[in-house]
């Protein structure tokens, strides 16, 4: 996947969304625009680049269409820090859901979690070699450092007072037997062939633990007058002893060395940098929270979700354990279904702050057929995949994922439309009996033809009201 955004034209973003996503041409290229337009505007002046603000995008479309999907293969194909959220999470804050701005401290999370990621990469050389000296260590226990302060008096005049003065501890190492050190290029040499990744050493780990500590609704760790670092063990800085193996021992090892080797402000200072300048937020079912102009009941807290989202798209500084962050500059891309509202029943200002509307296209029973046999990593090339692993070897023909795609289309058309969803369901009814005697069935092949399809599907669809509770 592609990570620098410097190098990610439309054209290639579009490229790589192809790979997973079929159709929906005219979202790939929003999403794809909007992504060269953050690195466009890091490129201007100073005082123009404040005043370019993101064009946020609305997607329109019924479930199963690809909305989500292309979220979350954007989230890896970008290397901007992306969360994607629901907003049914975010109801008025002391009702049922979560204060909306922490959906910018958990973005600020991931950006940091990121920022680390890469500065780690920086000091892996220099980790790797604390960690063979930390592993020699535990192998061949011997000769440490000590140390040993000495108190001098100073010539004193008659009848001055005489302080004794203590100097700074001073570091002695004992000489290190000669044959002891070949020893330990010995164990070195064998440490870096792999030789000693069996044997047992006893390490140092922390203590995941964290107590249960309840938050009143709006209230949050930023805001509560209480510093953490303080509160010692109960958050699990305890260390505790742990018999691993060497190799084990040689990652637990790394990953501490790291994340000592890592300046954590450094970090911090890019990551919000990152966050702000680059951050994009998916608000995905923002149709949930839509209301109808005169109706009360849910709709007034569907609303107040919309009043408090506003701000945070609108641009304003939320409060985090890392900063304040500033969401003036940070994309937003909302998706809904909007079956039984549209987007015009969300509140003109947040309609206002989502100037690009893309509608998404319902899928046809050629479009799961693209899907079954031309998308990367397909569910005709995952369930191939897992059943392989037993031994079973099962062969789609063409005629075949051409049958599937039709009762796709023709149950969504019967039923719910929940759109490539419906495959899911399909493909696992179709190879419930070969996954469930993989076991019994190993070294045989197994070919799936249009005629396996119907005797395991057809009666099911025939059926409209088993298919209803079945499919």
């Amino acid at each position: 996947m592609i990570t620098d955004l410097d190098k990610l034209t439309p054209k290639e973003t579009v490229k790589e969304l192809d790979k997973y996503i079929i159709g929906q041409d005219k979202a790939k290229k929003a999403v794809a625009i909007a992504l060269r337009n953050r690195m466009r505007r890091r490129l201007l002046p100073q005082a123009l680049m404040e005043e370019v603000t993101p064009k946020n995008i609305i997607m329109i479309g019924p479930t199963g269409v690809g909305k989500t999907e292309i979220a979350r293969r954007l989230s890896k194909l970008c290397g901007a820090p992306f969360l994607k959220v629901e907003a049914t999470k975010f109801t008025e804050v002391g009702y049922v859901g979560r204060d909306v701005e922490s959906m910018i401290r958990d973005l600020m999370s991931i950006g940091l979690t990121m920022v680390k990621k890469e500065l780690s990469e920086e000091v892996k050389e220099e980790a790797e070699k604390r960690t063979e000296e930390v592993i020699l260590d535990l192998l061949l226990p011997g000769i440490k450092k000590k140390t040993s302060s000495t108190a001098k008096a100073a010539p004193a005049s008659p009848g001055q007072l005489v302080l004794p003065v203590v100097s700074e501890p001073v570091e002695t190492i004992e000489a290190e037997d000669p044959g002891k050190s070949t020893t330990r290029e010995k164990f070195r040499k064998m440490l870096r062939e792999g030789t000693l990744d069996d044997k047992i050493v006893e390490v140092d780990i922390s203590s995941p633990g964290m107590p249960a500590i309840e938050i009143f609704s709006g209230t949050n760790f930023e805001e509560m007058d209480l510093n953490l670092s303080n509160l010692g063990s109960i958050f699990g800085g305890k260390k505790r002893k742990k018999k691993v193996t060497v190799k084990r021992a040689k990652e637990i090892v790394l990953t501490d060395e790291k994340s000592k080797l890592v300046d954590t402000d450094k970090a911090s200072d890019i990551a919000k940098e990152r966050v702000e300048q680059m951050g994009i937020v998916f608000i995905d079912e923002i149709d949930k929270v839509a209301s109808k102009e005169g109706r009360s009941g849910a709709d007034v807290s569907r609303e107040g979700v919309q009043r408090d989202i506003l701000p945070i798209i609108e641009g304003s500084k939320v409060n985090t354990k890392y900063g304040i962050v500033d969401t003036s500059h940070i994309l937003f891309i909302a998706a809904g279904a909007f079956h039984i509202s549209k987007p015009s029943d969300l509140i003109p200002e947040l309609q206002g702050r989502f100037p690009i509307r893309v509608e998404l296209d319902d899928l046809d029973s050629n479009d799961f057929h693209r899907i079954l046999t031309q998308t990367e990593n397909s569910l005709t090339i995952q369930y191939t995949e897992l059943l392989k692993t037993e031994g079973v070897h099962i062969n789609f023909t063409d005629e075949a994922t051409v049958r599937i795609s039709e009762i796709a289309a023709e149950v969504n058309s019967n039923t719910e439309n929940i759109g490539a969803r419906r495959l899911h369901t399909i493909m696992e009814l179709l190879l419930e009996d070969v996954s469930f005697n993989a076991p019994d069935l190993k070294g045989q092949e197994i070919p799936i033809t249009p005629e396996y399809v119907d005797d395991k599907l057809v009666n099911i669809v025939k059926n409209h009201d088993l298919s209803r509770y079945i499919l």
